[in-house]
């Protein structure tokens, strides 16, 4: 039973931040602002689909390892990670990469120790998730793929971000979980 209500959970908060995803898209395109990078991201819906139809596959053929309260503390930890990221960008947050030039990177919340720290919390879920219910190739299988994708996406988004602020010269000092190298292409 907890199996579902956890992961009913996980789809009820997707779909809740789709819905405001969206949202906060028309408040971006408005002001000004424009989507980057699209051609990768439905690779990342995908990614997600998939993610949940393997979880349930082989989460419903193994048994809960005694260690599960374990990955599920790291899951709880990333939720409140998630709520803090979304928290502190407000309108600015979103699924997709939304740029808005001669903007200001946001340098509040979590963004004073990382600068992505949403993908973070979607790292630590790929791999938390499943082992709370002892779904290892769904673990490992996903957060290698999430790990490919991440590359990429980061690379479009951050070069978006010294093409069109000062992202470089704003967040030069906060730490990244990868090296991307990066110029100015004005």
């Amino acid at each position: 039973m907890f199996f579902y209500v956890l992961i009913l959970f996980i789809v009820l908060q997707r779909m809740m931040e789709l819905m405001i995803a969206k949202r906060n898209r028309k408040y971006i395109q408005a002001i000004g602002g424009f989507e980057v990078g699209n051609r990768h991201y439905p690779a990342i819906v995908l990614l997600h689909v998939l993610f949940f139809i393997s979880l349930l596959i082989e989460g419903n053929q193994t048994s809960m390892p005694t260690w599960w309260p374990i990955p599920f503390i790291v899951f709880v930890f990333a939720q409140l990670v998630r709520i803090w990221v979304i928290s502190t960008l407000g309108r600015f947050w979103n699924t997709r990469i939304f740029i808005v030039p001669d903007s200001k990177p946001i340098k509040t919340g979590p963004y004073r120790y990382l600068r992505h720290p949403n993908y973070l919390t979607v790292i630590i879920e790929l791999l938390s998730i499943p082992l709370i219910f002892g779904a290892y190739y769904t673990a490992i299988l996903f957060s290698v793929m999430n790990a490919l994708i991440l590359l990429i996406r980061i690379s479009i988004e951050e070069q978006a971000l010294v093409r069109y602020t000062d992202y470089l010269q704003q967040m030069d000092n906060t730490p990244r979980f990868i090296h991307i190298k990066q110029t100015k292409n004005k």
